[in-house]
């Protein structure tokens, strides 16, 4: 061994110095990061999310892999030291995705040299990403949501992995919002890592939240000061740890202005950092140098981040008006008023805005020969470029009615002058307004749902057509009355319940029967190209047309009524549907299926001798009048609402998508701004009963409940059952299973319900016709129909709890409601469970849902108002959702035996389920 000092430390004659390794959170990809106290702030690349980059979302569901490396490479090259890589997504295998991504990622040395942030909110997906990755990562994220058991064992097993982790302040009762919240989460998991789990402190990052400001919600404005102070405290009581957070939630309420968002993140990141906060999930690409953002949008940052100034948020969207996302300066927000009447028109109609529109008609009114011209030039090409913006998906469906709303408003200051010219100039053709075509649109009898009719009206009227809408539950023969005075171009049917599929083929044959050869356009949420090619079409020789949704009305309604195109429109149209119906009529079916008979000896299996029911602490009927608004406010999904609106994703992230993400958040602004007026201004009743029964199975599929009507002896419930031959084990299911049998000697019990929202919302709904606001029409009944949803998921939360009180200690968050983590279910007549809508009469009459709620029921069994919700109540925990699916002949003649019915009775309401699988 050679005596050779090589060292340079000086040579110790005395026992050699032990060096200490310092506590510093230590991260490795195939290169070391060590954050110091003196290293700058750690950049977590963002854009390797499939949440938060639409590119890299596309790439992953696509299977691209090796593509969707080069968006992480360029976070890396823009400066990311830490890349946060996210798999969540619906439409995914997270848990292969995750794999398939970190194992390609590995064989990119100048991509794999730097940590890994692996991001999920599913625990197996982190766990798979864990076995994939070499040196040090970490895990964003784990919490106290669900529970200090649920936190440890995941904190354990980030731990066997070596794995720092991001700790979210949460606890069992939600998120913190204040800053005794985020300190008092945070230093109580803390303490559990620490001292139960043996976690070093620094392998422990918090991420206390942050949430957007600015919003124009006053309770929003101090979150930004809320991070900032809780951050301070956070380094002080646990100086060992870090501090994280997505920084691009503080400027949400600024998504499309790039500029504006990027001083926000450098303006906050510039305060917190000076607190504590060492790490981030940001754009690395997208951040500005603090003292070179411009000096007024840099104060304006700085007044909103720190609250203050109460006006802050004003003049912050003031500003934001005046710059591109580029950062040019553009016009100031009332320069598009200084241009000729036409630009002020055509930019009103684009962007929604009702301000000048009287004003500005009146000038253009006095500019042309006469008002009609004012509508066929300035307006119509407003409107053809709101059309050809919403057609090629640079618009969407909001905006849109926003459009219409201000040229209706335009079309109302001008309609007096053109009825006194009408008055004078018979060769006007009357006065009346000329149009692309005129279309009658109607709800057919017996269905009262309207929301997706009245969307094509407002898109296709925004187009240049006259519309005749003749709202809900119109008869047949009153809409071909109304047709032929009005001499339209085209009918138009919508329904929502499975009886207006069959209300749409009887008009279908009294228009052949009146000899009617206008084309024929079908919609609604029941409806399906399938069944008009089948059912419909066949009827009616002149063109019947399903269309999908508003956004394909157009492009439908031009081709039929251009002479050009008409003839080989329907040609094509008419081939396609023999198509289908043949191809109908002659498959054969893939799927097997059980008589009657053979499928109950398949049904659930319940070990009843061991089955104790929870006797209800209420029995018999009660009722709700009046509920309080602000209550089952609390209980929305918001998901539907986006839906109806033709935006589809998932919420909240449809808010920051990079497409929809926009005007997604300004409708959603929009409902909360008209919802806080719902509820405190009263606009809706809501008014709810409940019943609670004892019941027994009696048969297979027949449930008898205890009249709550003295001496009324008990109702008998008729269930269908699935009669799909399935694996050996799998149950065909019906509700009835979840009702203990008369034999077994048990006591059951069951239960109903009937809600609604609606009462009071015709006052407003007409109050919005007269003021020619389509926005505000369609946005209440989008919110009435969340409303009575909700008010149905508290009721059932109500019944679980305290009045039947089969599971008195649950705890679930309003997100765990919506994925139905509850015991129980609550099914409801006329959905897949039970498609027979008749057995609502039942339910009605148990429950005397007219008297006690002002809901009734048309002839075709919808319930009117609209936003209302029935159903039933079973508590058995083995109860499960399922749907009922095709059923066959055998199973039609038994159900009408058991209601007293004749066959063909009984097929007409199990049409649905006779000839199409659910």
């Amino acid at each position: 061994m050679s005596d050779t000092i090589t060292s340079t430390d000086t040579l110790q004659t005395e026992a050699p110095t032990v060096r200490t390794i310092q506590p510093f959170l230590r991260l490795s990809g195939l290169e070391p990061l060590v954050v110091r106290p003196e290293t700058n702030f750690i950049n977590v690349g963002e854009r390797t999310n499939v949440t938060g980059s639409k590119k890299f979302a596309r790439l992953i569901r696509e299977g691209l892999y090796e593509e969707a490396l080069s968006v992480a490479r360029q976070q890396v090259e823009n400066g990311a030291q830490v890349l946060d890589v996210n798999m969540d997504d619906a439409l995914l295998d997270g848990e292969k995705a995750m794999t398939t991504f970190l194992n390609l990622l590995a064989s990119e040395p100048d991509i794999s040299k730097i940590p890994v942030m692996i991001d999920s909110s599913k625990f197996s997906i982190i766990e798979a990403g864990l076995k994939c990755l070499q040196g040090k990562c970490i895990v964003n994220s784990i919490s106290l949501k669900e529970g200090e058991a649920k936190f440890i064992e995941q904190a354990k097993i980030c731990k066997a992995f070596g794995a720092a982790v991001v700790v979210m302040a949460f606890d069992e009762n939600g998120q913190a919002d204040t800053e005794e919240k985020k300190v008092s989460f945070c230093h109580r998991s803390y303490k559990i890592l620490t001292e139960q789990v043996g976690f070093d402190p620094q392998d422990i990052i918090f991420d206390p939240n942050i949430f957007a400001i600015a919003t124009g919600i006053e309770e929003h404005n101090n979150y930004a000061v809320d991070f900032i102070n809780a951050t301070r405290r956070i380094k002080e009581l646990m100086p060992l740890t870090s501090v994280s957070g997505g920084v691009s939630n503080i400027s949400f309420s600024f998504r499309g202005n790039d500029v504006v968002r990027e001083a926000m993140h450098s303006a906050f990141l510039y305060h917190a950092i000076k607190e504590g906060m060492n790490m981030g999930i940001v754009n690395a690409g997208m951040l500005q140098i603090y003292d070179e953002i411009e000096p007024t949008l840099r104060e304006l940052c700085d007044d909103a981040i720190l609250n203050r100034r109460p006006d802050a948020t004003e003049r912050l969207i003031a500003y934001a008006e005046t710059v591109k996302s580029k950062g040019k300066v553009i016009e100031k927000d009332e320069t598009w008023r200084q241009g000729t009447v036409e630009e002020r028109l055509s930019h009103a109609l684009v962007n929604g805005i009702t301000d000048y529109i009287d004003a500005d008609t009146e000038e253009a009114r006095q500019k042309y020969p006469r008002p009609l011209d004012v509508i066929e030039g300035p307006l119509m090409a407003g409107m053809n470029i709101v059309g050809d913006l919403f057609g090629s998906g640079k618009m969407f469906l909001p905006q849109v009615v926003k459009s219409a709303r201000v040229m209706k408003k335009s079309v109302a200051v001008l309609t007096p002058f053109i009825e006194e010219e009408k008055q004078r100039m018979v060769e006007l053709n009357g006065g009346v307004v000329k149009s692309a075509g005129k279309i009658l649109l109607a709800t057919v009898k017996g269905d009262v749902h309207d929301i997706g009719k009245n969307i094509v009206g407002v898109v296709l009227g925004c187009n240049g057509y006259d519309i005749i809408d003749m709202g809900v539950m119109v008869p047949a023969e009153k809409i071909l009355q109304t047709a032929r005075q009005e001499q339209v171009d085209i009918i138009g049917l919508s329904g929502l319940i499975t009886p207006s599929l069959d209300e749409m083929v009887h008009v279908a044959r009294e228009m052949k029967r009146q000899n009617f050869e206008v084309p024929l356009i079908i919609g609604g949420a029941t409806t399906s190209r399938t069944h008009t090619a089948v059912k419909i079409a066949p009827e009616y020789e002149h063109g019947v047309i399903h269309v999908l949704d508003a956004s394909r009305s157009v492009t439908v309604t031009s081709s039929l009524l251009s002479k050009a195109m008409k003839k080989t429109f329907l040609d094509d149209v008419k081939l396609e549907y023999q198509k289908l119906n043949e191809n109908f009529r002659n498959k054969k079916p893939v799927k097997q299926y059980l008589p009657i008979e053979e499928a109950r000896k398949h049904k659930a299996i319940t070990d009843w001798s061991n089955y104790k029911p929870v006797v209800p602490k209420e029995l018999g009927v009660k009722t709700f009048h009046n509920y309080d608004l602000a209550e089952i406010a609390e209980y929305i999904d918001w998901q539907p609402f986006f839906i109806s609106w033709e935006l589809h994703g998932k919420f909240p992230q449809i808010l920051t998508d990079e497409i929809v993400g926009v005007e997604a958040t300004r409708l959603y602004e929009d409902a909360k701004v008209m919802l806080k007026r719902i509820v405190e201004e009263k606009w809706l009743t809501a008014n709810g009963v409940i019943g609670l029964f004892p019941a027994v199975r009696t048969a297979d599929d027949t449930i008898s409940v205890e009249s709550p009507t003295p001496g009324q002896g008990t109702i008998r419930l008729e269930c269908l059952r699935q009669q799909l031959k399935k694996a050996p084990g799998q149950p065909n299911f019906s509700l009835a299973d979840f009702i203990a049998p008369v034999e077994s000697g048990i006591q059951d019990y069951m239960g109903a319900f009937a809600v609604t929202t609606g009462g009071d919302i015709e006052k407003w709904l007409e109050k919005f016709k007269e003021e020619l606001d389509d926005y505000s029409s369609i946005m209440l009944k989008a919110l009435a129909d969340r409303l009575v949803e909700a008010f149905a998921e508290l009721m059932h939360k109500r019944v679980r709890k305290e009045f039947w009180g089969y599971d008195s200690n649950e705890q679930l968050d309003n997100d765990q409601l919506i994925r139905e983590e509850y015991a129980g279910i609550r099914p409801a007549p006329g959905y897949p469970a039970c498609p027979e809508h008749t057995e609502k009469y039942k339910l009605f009459d148990m429950l005397e849902a007219t008297a006690n709620t002002g809901i009734i029921l048309t002839e075709s069994l919808a319930m009117y108002p609209a936003s209302s919700v029935s159903g039933w109540y079973f508590a058995n925990p083995e109860a499960k959702y399922f749907g009922l699916g095709k059923i066959e002949k055998d199973q039609v003649e038994d159900y009408a035996a058991r209601k007293g019915w004749s066959v063909e009775e009984a097929e007409k309401w199990l049409r649905p389920v006779l000839e199409y699988d659910m």
